[in-house]
């Protein structure tokens, strides 16, 4: 089963694939939640062999995101269960179209109804808002990157949810890429001091990972080109004034990166300052869940 579901998951995130044990241990802990001892009232309505066909039915527009996820649920609660699918993973959808039929285990169906349809309305829901921020600047040099502002423990949904929709992940916790921030400038006494100390853990560990340094004004700028060794700068709430001759001051020595309060509002006007990632923590807090149903019908239409 875990092949299946990562051949389901590649295609639908071909930039980064997700860890099908991800997928599988949510699925577990999303059934065990919500089922429990069992969905006793389906267990008392229906025959245990019975077999039923329903149909998965958008009632917003957006892009979709989830139906391979949604598969590998079906599949968990019935390995017989078939989708035909009518539309993929981040295309756009309208009011009232269709998005799978699936015929299943009439008691699996409705034990996995609510996981399936909780995870496509938050994943579309994401999906929809990232293509909007991808639009936004589709003809310009820049990336629009995600944050660690996610759910707990299913942040590795989000993020997959804002691949399909157009924009990019950054690190995907505090283990893959180093982030000197305020906090942490404030903690070890300086920014020089800050970066020399992760140099010297990076020596010390034998290892090597990305560093970006958070700087809230120039003088902060200056120190951070002052000192060197590191992959990025991070432009803090910067005003867009301030930006420009920040990205220009830096004039290509690191990667810039403009962060701070950023909303698809913003974007536009903070991607023309010459920045090459835009971070925006909306793309994942404030994307607001997709209205999805599953509807049981009597034949297939």
């Amino acid at each position: 089963m875990i092949e299946t579901i990562n051949k389901q998951i590649t295609m639908s995130a071909t930039d980064k694939t997700v860890d099908p044990d991800l997928i599988d241990q949510f699925i577990t802990r999303g059934l065990k939640e919500d089922v429990g001892e069992g969905d006793h009232t389906s267990l008392a309505c229906i025959p245990p062999d019975q077999t039923s066909h329903a149909k998965l039915l958008f009632k917003d527009n957006g892009i979709i995101a989830g139906v391979s996820l949604a598969e590998a649920i079906f599949k968990r609660v019935d390995p017989n269960a078939k989708l035909d699918i009518q539309i993929k993973d981040g295309t756009s959808v309208r009011y009232g179209e269709v998005a799978f039929f699936v015929e299943c285990n009439s008691q699996a169906l409705l034990k996995a109804e609510r996981l399936v349809l909780n995870s496509m309305q938050r994943m579309s829901g994401i999906a929809t808002l990232a293509n909007r921020f991808s639009f936004e600047i589709e003809d310009l040099p820049v990336k629009v990157i995600d944050t660690r502002k996610t759910t707990p423990l299913i942040r590795f949904l989000e993020k997959w949810a804002v691949r399909i929709g157009g924009c990019h992940n950054y690190r995907d916790g505090l283990y893959d890429w180093i982030m000197i921030k305020d906090n942490h400038i404030d903690a070890c006494g300086g920014i020089p001091q800050a970066i020399t100390r992760v140099k010297e853990y990076f020596k010390k560990n034998n290892m090597e990972l990305g560093i970006t340094v958070e700087v809230r004004n120039l003088m902060e700028l200056h120190q951070v080109l002052d000192t060197g060794g590191i992959t990025r700068i991070m432009l803090d709430n910067f005003e867009l004034p301030l930006l420009r001759e920040a990205v220009k001051i830096i004039d290509g020595k690191f990667e810039t990166e403009a962060s701070g309060g950023i909303t698809i509002n913003t974007v536009r006007e903070v991607a023309k300052t010459g920045v090459q990632f835009i971070s925006s923590g909306a793309l994942t807090h404030s994307a607001q869940s997709m209205d999805i149903s599953l509807k049981v019908i009597k034949e297939m239409e």
